[in-house]
């Protein structure tokens, strides 16, 4: 179901090998003193290693009396201190000297780390001179939440923040697109080898995965929610996520980074079954989710040699790149690759994509694999004679698939393959007669596909998106229509049991879930990532917790 991929490590400076892992603050937002001090020691309680006071959500905040209660030692972790103005994206409408005196307090009072704005910081400099203690860092910051200038510009905006004497810098800009994040980690690996502490971070979506791979670059800290809808930014992950899905303390300069590309990528699994994949044969890499709008501009701006300083940017052994492709970037990857295996060719869609030591870009398919050989499980799992093992239980059988995107392409050709009579229904009929034509059987619309049952026994595929999560309400056919039936199959696997099974189950179908393919094609995947084989138990159980509504998800 995805198109899978992998980012290379920037080459560090030689002091960069011993340098400090990058911190997880956790901010606190809560709205009075004494439960934004409880926020404080849940996020110790998660792991986090420092964590941001935000003065200015405090209601009603009297500095005197509250900064006391809220930084009383002993603390279970160090302080960041913000009173952010609103005018810079915080809730604070007074004015500046009184918010930098509460500052100066809470830098009396203990707090390790202060945060201000590079607007004032040379104001606020002036009102601190001589009376900062030594075991407080002050952090000037700069947030962008329109665009992410050029790499030149933000180059220039760390020399002014540097100017104003600020111990850290920190930057947070806003992206449009993903290729802006690349801007951010040129910057970070600048600093880097200038030993310039840095916060380097891009919002919104498409920025995500600076906030996840900011360890590789040398970024200072990054920042995780208490818990999701206690986020202080857009798009910020939680602090659970952080340390437990990507395994944050683990990134480092050496480690691989693979991920999902799509648009939508919220909803994938893969990042929870690939981590701890990963993670279970000590395989020092990180999965991530890739929100891409222009396929052709992500792979060149993260695979290009014109980043000074950085090796192939995705990557795997022998400088490959690995990468899963998921809706809608499945047939624009075969036009991008430089060669493409003859079964994706054949279907016209690619799943996964390896850059090879030569710098090619490759392109497979491993969905076809994955779902058609679930179906043909979930009928001889059904049968209660024995089937002929040398005969597919698709063959002679009329196979309907439902969309003609690169999943319904593959669906289509896998069961052509095993003999069996293939009908394409689509939405759009021109889409469906493309499909039909290429696999020589007939097409239909939706609408045309309710009143279709010319014979029963038939086998239906979903491979469109209808009822997935949010929309999980959705079916793409009539509970009425699903009676001429035998075999149901979804590739929606979030949830489990879309409203198509449900209602399929219900007609007396044979019922096959999504999530077995995912599981399927993502063992093809892991095998391409880490070069190792897959052991089908360990990676069964891996996939097994992808069931229980407790897993943890990808914050997108």
């Amino acid at each position: 179901m995805a198109t899978a991929m992998s980012v290379s490590a920037v080459s560090p400076p030689a002091a960069a090998v011993t340098r400090p892992r990058t911190m997880v603050c956790v901010p606190a937002t809560a709205r009075a003193p004494r439960e934004m001090a409880a926020e404080l020691a849940a996020a110790a309680a998660l792991g986090a290693d420092v964590a941001e006071l935000r003065l200015d959500c405090l209601a009603g905040f009297a500095p005197r009396r509250d900064l006391p209660v809220i930084l009383a030692k002993p603390r279970p972790l160090p302080a960041l201190v913000t009173y952010r103005p609103k005018w810079e994206g915080g809730e604070y409408e007074g004015d500046d000297e009184s918010r930098f005196e509460a500052l100066l307090l809470a830098m009396e009072l203990g707090a390790e780390y202060v945060d201000v704005e590079l607007k004032v910081a040379d104001k606020f400099m002036k009102l601190i001179s001589g009376r900062k203690p030594d075991n407080c860092k002050l952090i000037v910051s700069s947030h962008n939440y329109e665009t992410t200038p050029s790499s030149e510009e933000l180059a220039n905006l760390v020399a002014q923040i540097q100017a104003t004497g600020a111990d850290i810098v920190k930057i947070a800009t806003t992206a449009t697109e993903i290729v802006d994040v690349a801007k951010m980690f040129q910057i970070l690996v600048h600093c880097q080898e200038k030993q310039v502490p840095i916060i380097g971070l891009v919002m919104n979506d498409r920025g995500f995965i600076s906030r996840v791979l900011c360890p590789k670059y040398g970024g200072f800290l990054t920042f995780g929610s208490l818990k999701k809808g206690k986020e202080s930014a857009p798009a910020q992950p939680t602090a659970a996520d952080l340390i437990n899905l990507y395994n944050i303390r683990q990134i480092g300069p050496d480690t691989k980074v693979f991920g999902i590309i799509g648009k939508p990528v919220g909803h994938s699994k893969s990042p929870i079954l690939h981590n701890e994949a990963f993670r279970s044969v000590g395989f020092n890499a990180v999965y991530v989710p890739f929100l891409v709008d222009d396929l052709a501009k992500f792979l060149d701006t993260y695979s290009s040699p014109d980043f000074a300083g950085f090796r192939p940017f995705f990557f795997f052994p022998s400088n490959k790149l690995a990468h899963s492709c998921t809706i809608p970037h499945k047939e624009a990857a075969v036009r991008c690759c430089d060669e493409v295996d003859p079964v994706a060719r054949d279907i016209g869609a690619v799943n996964t994509i390896v850059r090879r030591p030569d710098g090619k870009l490759v392109g497979y398919n491993t969905d076809y694999v994955g779902a058609i050989s679930a179906i043909e499980d979930g009928i001889k799992a059904s049968e209660s004679e024995p089937t002929d093992p040398d005969k597919s239980p698709l063959a002679g059988r009329l196979f309907v698939v439902i969309g003609a995107g690169g999943a319904g392409k593959a669906l289509a050709y896998g069961a052509k393959e095993k003999g069996a009579r293939v009908v394409i229904a689509n939405r759009t009929f021109a889409r469906a007669q493309e499909l039909a034509n290429l696999i020589g059987g007939p097409a239909l619309t939706l609408a045309d596909l309710e009143n279709y049952h010319p014979e029963e026994g038939m086998i239906l595929a979903n491979t469109t998106a209808i009822g997935m999560h949010p929309n999980v309400n959705e079916t793409p056919l009539s509970k009425q229509a699903l009676r001429s039936y035998a075999v149901v199959f979804d590739a929606v696997y979030t949830p489990k049991e879309t409203r198509l099974l449900r209602e399929a189950a219900e007609c007396g179908a044979t019922v096959v879930s999504g999530l077995e393919m995912f599981i399927r094609q993502a063992m093809g995947q892991f095998e391409h990532f880490t070069g190792m084989p897959v052991d089908d138990y360990k990676f069964r159980a891996i996939a097994s917790s992808l069931d229980n509504p407790n897993t943890m998800k990808p914050r997108l």
